[in-house]
């Protein structure tokens, strides 16, 4: 009988038009990282975010997301490199990313989902006409201060307002008269990264769901079309029963696509949706009070998890015969209010 490097050698020769080097495990690849800023995080995940790879934090609100993200931000723009933000839930505030060092200029934000001045009214939309956001004019009566017209004369003129807000309407409202409205017809809504038999009945989940198509859609177009060294999908504040309808196949093309542009891609969520195909997936925990002193807030002590790593380096090629001890797996820092100064 030949021996089993014999048998290998033949069965991947026979097998090489189809899967190369079938029985050869892959080699594996420690990627190069960039550091988030934080010293804490970096001395755990050994140097920061890998480059070139799916990078998950996962968390409920007020756990640090966004912080981590933005001072990941921060270094990667002080580089001089450009990065992106594609905000599925329109949560991202720029004046607080420019407070932390992020560059602005340098940094592309993908509002998905947003409408602007419409106003959903028996599952139809109309643009409200620009009457209706000025400002009120201030007037000096009763209650502005001295002498003017009893507060019943002033619903004389609200019929007519009412006719001019709803100008657009096939039916004439008026104030004191009762008007039935008929109700439209129940819409569903199907999204294309959905089974083909799922469908959602409520407007508001239909938009939650618009929203999360338009930033899985505009995270493919910018890593296809490359130059952005970090790309930042936020889907933070979007339920956990969404975000786990994703197709695993999303994640595992974001994953192969980010290690052809070397790009680093950071999913903020809820719930660790992109399993294999992240190499690092951080669980943060929620932020307690530093408790430093009873009546002033001090600050937020922040908490984090290494859910699942890849790849580490080791620092030397020589295996020990005695076990090797037990790698931390938390890490933990605090932040500071600005009144408290340093310590």
């Amino acid at each position: 009988m030949p021996p089993s490097a014999t048998i290998r050698v033949q069965v991947e020769s026979a097998l090489a038009h189809k899967i190369p080097s079938a029985l050869t495990p892959p080699v594996r690849i420690v990627r190069p990282s960039v550091s988030t800023g934080i010293v804490e995080l970096d001395g755990l995940i050994q140097g920061g975010f890998p480059v070139g790879a799916v990078t998950e934090l996962v968390g409920g609100e007020c756990s640090g997301r966004t912080s981590v993200a933005l001072s990941f931000l921060s270094r990667i723009t002080s580089a001089g490199k450009v990065c992106s933000w594609i905000d599925a839930s329109n949560s991202f505030h720029p004046a607080s990313a420019a407070s932390v060092g992020v560059d602005l200029k340098r940094l592309l934000w993908v509002r998905c989902g947003v409408r602007e001045n419409v106003v959903m009214q028996d599952t139809r939309q109309f643009r409200l006409p620009p009457a209706c956001f000025a400002t009120k004019p201030v007037t000096k009566g009763l209650h502005g201060g001295g002498h003017g017209t009893h507060p019943r004369s002033e619903v004389k003129g609200l019929s007519a307002a009412v006719d001019r807000f709803l100008a657009n309407e096939t039916i004439a409202a008026r104030c004191a008269e009762p008007v039935v409205k008929p109700h439209g017809t129940p819409q569903t809504y199907v999204s294309s990264f959905l089974p083909a038999t799922t469908a959602v009945r409520s407007p508001r989940r239909g938009q939650v769901y618009d929203a999360v198509e338009q930033a899985l859609r505009s995270t493919d177009l910018l890593i296809q079309t490359g130059g952005f060294s970090a790309i930042i999908l936020d889907l933070g504040s979007v339920s956990p029963e969404v975000v786990s309808r994703v197709e695993l196949s999303t994640w595992h093309r974001y994953r192969v696509a980010s290690e052809q542009t070397q790009s680093s891609i950071v999913l903020l969520s809820q719930y660790p949706c992109a399993k294999s195909s992240s190499e690092l997936q951080l669980q943060l925990l929620p932020m307690e009070n530093t408790r430093e002193d009873r009546t002033v807030f001090t600050g937020l002590n922040a908490r984090v998890e290494i859910l699942r790593q890849r790849f580490t380096e080791t620092p030397t090629n020589v295996m020990s015969i005695r076990k090797p001890p037990q790698r931390v797996r938390e890490a933990c820092w605090s932040h500071r209010a600005s009144w408290t100064g340093p310590r």
